[in-house]
C-alpha cells in the first residue's frame, strides 16, 4: 500500500505535511504531480518536512506527496567512469536529450545506461559459499579500471548457479545466490547503496603510504596520506581549482572523483570542458576513462547541493571496495555548508556562528571520517582520500567552515591572496600551512626514496623560517646594514622560493616532478647553500658571491634537467665547486 501526505506548507525548497503521514526518517519520497525527488528530514507526530531536491517554484499546498520505501540511493554498476551527473547521480547528458540545456524540473532518468551491454567475465562457479564484497565478475568498464561486480555487503550464501562469459546489460542476472535462511536472490551488476551510510569495511589502516602528487611543495613540504584528509582554504582567484586540476591529473590514485559542489556555472563549466581534453599521462588514454565528475552549480536547488558531497563520497567507497585508490577532490565544501545554512534558516532552527547550524561541525567530520586506507570485506585494501577546497568569504580562515574543517582534516594547504597576485603558483604558502602526516610518512620515504629525505625537507623549512623572521627587520631597516650570513640566508630562501616551491604547470618538465628529482633538488640546494655559508664564513662579501649568476642557474633547475635525466645534477654539483674555487682564487 502506498504511503501518502498531502502538502501543508511550502518554504522554498522545504514542504510540510500535516498529520501521521507514516514516512520514515530519511526515506525518499516523491512530491507533487511531477514527482520532485525528495527526502523526509524531521518528522512529529502531528507534521513531516521534507526537503526537494528540484526547484519548487509552482508548487502548492493540497498536492500529493508518495513515499517510496528507500533512502536517497545511488545506483552502483558499470557506466559510473566517464560520465557527469547531478548531485542525485542523474546523468546530465542524459537529461539534456530529454530537456534540453536546462534541467526541467520532474525529470526521471535512469542514473546507468540499462540497455548498454558489458563484456563480463564470471569469477565464481557453482556451489561456492560468497560474502558481503566477494567479486562476482569482472567488466572492462574503461580501457583503465576493470570494474569488479560485487555481492552486496549485506548478503551471504552458496551460488546456486552461474552464467557463462559473455555480454550482459547491469541489470541481467549473473547468478543465483541462496542466502542463509534458504531464500533465493538474483544478482546482477548493480546495486544499490545509500548515500548517508558509510560502505562497510573489516578493518582500517594508519596512514603509512603518501599520495604522491609531482607538486613539490605538496609531496616534498606537506604530504597527504593515501587515505588522508586535506583542506585547501583559499580567497577567490587564490587557484584552489587548478590545485585539484594538478593533483587530478598528475596523483598517483586510480579513480578520480571531482564533485562541483555550488561552484559557478561558468567555473563547472570550464572544468568539465578541461577534463574531457586531458589525456591520462600514465597510459595515454583520456583522464576522464578513471573519473567521475558530479556538477552542482550554484543555480541549481540547494538541497540537492547538500546531497551532492555524500553522493560523491559513497561512489568513491563503491571503487574503495573493489581495491582501488580514489582520490576525491570536493570544491567546495563552502558552499556546500552554505546550503546547510539555507535549509537550517528555512527549518527555523536556532543558528550558531555567522548563521550557520550548530551541527555544522558533526556533517563536516561525518564527511571526512569517510576518508581512510581500508581492508576491504573481500580482503583487498583501497582507499578514499579527501582533498576538500574551502572558501572562506574575503579570504577570512577564522571564519566557521574553515576553522571546523581545520579539526578534522590532518593537512592544511593554505593558499595566499598575495602569492597569488605576484604570480607565484602553487599559491600554497609555507607559513601557514602543515601536515600531520609527516611522521608517519617519514619511513616511507626513508626506504623507497632516500633516508634523508624529511632531513633535507626540514632544512628547506628552517631556511624559509630564518627568512621569514629577517624580512621583519628588512622592512624596518632596508637589507644593507644586515651581516653577509643574514643576507645569504634571504639568498638561498629566494633560490628555495622560485626554484624549488614555485612550479609551472604549462611546462612540460615542470608540470609534474618525480619524488627523486624532488630530493636531488632539494640536495643541490642544500648544497650550494653549504659552499656559500664557507666561503661567508671566510669573510667573502655577499657581493661577490652574487656577481657569479650561480643563484640564478640553481633556481633554473626545474627547466633545465628533465624528469629523466637525474644524472645532470652531478654536473651542477660540479659548478657550485668550481664556483667555490673561483671564489677562493679571485680573492686569495
Amino acid at each position: 500500500m502506498n504511503r501518502t501526505g498531502i502538502i501543508y506548507g511550502i518554504n522554498g525548497p522545504v514542504i510540510y505535511l500535516k498529520g501521521n503521514t507514516g514516512f520514515k526518517m530519511s526515506e525518499m519520497v516523491y512530491v507533487g504531480k511531477e514527482k520532485l525527488v525528495g527526502e523526509v528530514i524531521n518528522l512529529t507526530k502531528d507534521t513531516t518536512t521534507i526537503q526537494v531536491f528540484e526547484e519548487t517554484t509552482g508548487l502548492k499546498p493540497g498536492e500529493e506527496v508518495v513515499a517510496t520505501g528507500d533512502a536517497i540511493s545511488v545506483t552502483l554498476a558499470p557506466g559510473i567512469l566517464s560520465n557527469i551527473f547531478d548531485g542525485i547521480e542523474r546523468p546530465l547528458s542524459e537529461i539534456a536529450k530529454k530537456s534540453g540545456a536546462y534541467i526541467s524540473r520532474g525529470v526521471s532518468v535512469d542514473s546507468l545506461d540499462t540497455e548498454k551491454l558489458w563484456k563480463t567475465h564470471m569469477t565464481i562457479e557453482k556451489g561456492q559459499a560468497v560474502f558481503g564484497g566477494t567479486i562476482i565478475a569482472e567488466v572492462p568498464e574503461t580501457h583503465a579500471i576493470v570494474h569488479k561486480v560485487m555481492v552486496p555487503p549485506n548478503m551471504e550464501g552458496i551460488i546456486l548457479d552461474v552464467c557463462e562469459d559473455g555480454e550482459y546489460t547491469i541489470n541481467d542476472p549473473l547468478c543465483t545466490l541462496q542466502l542463509n535462511d534458504g531464500t533465493e536472490v538474483k544478482l546482477t551488476m548493480s546495486q544499490k547503496w545509500p548515500i548517508r551510510v558509510p560502505r562497510p569495511t573489516s578493518k582500517r589502516y594508519p596512514a603509512a603510504k603518501p599520495l604522491v602528487t609531482g607538486q613539490r611543495i605538496l609531496d616534498t613540504l606537506f604530504p597527504i596520506a593515501k587515505g588522508g584528509t586535506a583542506a585547501i582554504p583559499g580567497g577567490f582567484g587564490t587557484g584552489k581549482t587548478m590545485t585539484q586540476h594538478q593533483i587530478a591529473k598528475w596523483s598517483d590514485a586510480d579513480i578520480i572523483v571531482y564533485i562541483g559542489c555550488g561552484e559557478r556555472g561558468n567555473e563547472m563549466t570550464q572544468v568539465l570542458e578541461d577534463f574531457s581534453k586531458l589525456v591520462d599521462p600514465k597510459s595515454g588514454n583520456p583522464l576522464m576513462d578513471r573519473t567521475t565528475l558530479i556538477a552542482n552549480t550554484s543555480n541549481m536547488p540547494v538541497a540537492a547541493r547538500e546531497a551532492s558531497i555524500y553522493t560523491g563520497i559513497t561512489l568513491a567507497e563503491y571503487y574503495r571496495d573493489m581495491g582501488y585508490d580514489v582520490a576525491i577532490m570536493a570544491d567546495s565544501t563552502s558552499r556546500w555548508a552554505e546550503a546547510l545554512r539555507e535549509l537550517s534558516g528555512r527549518l527555523e532552527e536556532m543558528p550558531a556562528e555567522e548563521g550557520f547550524p550548530a551541527y555544522l561541525a558533526s556533517r563536516l567530520s561525518a564527511f571526512y571520517e569517510r576518508a581512510g586506507m581500508m581492508q576491504n570485506l573481500n580482503g583487498t585494501e583501497g582507499s578514499v582520500s579527501i582533498i576538500g577546497a574551502v572558501s572562506p568569504q574575503g579570504g577570512d580562515f577564522s571564519e566557521p567552515v574553515t576553522q571546523n574543517t581545520k579539526r578534522f582534516v590532518r593537512c592544511f594547504w593554505g593558499l595566499d591572496k598575495s602569492l597569488a597576485y605576484a604570480r607565484h603558483f602553487p599559491a600554497i604558502h609555507w607559513l601557514t600551512s602543515y601536515s600531520e602526516y609527516l611522521s608517519d610518512l617519514a619511513p616511507w620515504y626513508a626506504d623507497n626514496i632516500d633516508p634523508n629525505f624529511v632531513h633535507y625537507r626540514n632544512q628547506l623549512v628552517a631556511i624559509l623560517n630564518q627568512e621569514s623572521s629577517l624580512i621583519e627587520i628588512v622592512k624596518l631597516i632596508g637589507s644593507d646594514v644586515l651581516p653577509d650570513d643574514q643576507k645569504l640566508v634571504l639568498e638561498i630562501a629566494r633560490v628555495i622560493r622560485l626554484g624549488f616551491l614555485q612550479q609551472n604547470a604549462f611546462h612540460p618538465e615542470d608540470t609534474c616532478v618525480p619524488l627523486e628529482k624532488q630530493l636531488k633538488m632539494m640536495e643541490t640546494i642544500l648544497y650550494l647553500n653549504k659552499k656559500c655559508k664557507a666561503l661567508v664564513t671566510m669573510g667573502m662579501p655577499m657581493s661577490v658571491l652574487k656577481s657569479e649568476n650561480i643563484f640564478e642557474r640553481i633556481i633554473a633547475i626545474k627547466y633545465d634537467v628533465a624528469n629523466k635525466d637525474l644524472y645532470k645534477f652531478d654536473e651542477y654539483k660540479k659548478e657550485i665547486d668550481d664556483f667555490y674555487d673561483r671564489v677562493l682564487e679571485k680573492n686569495a
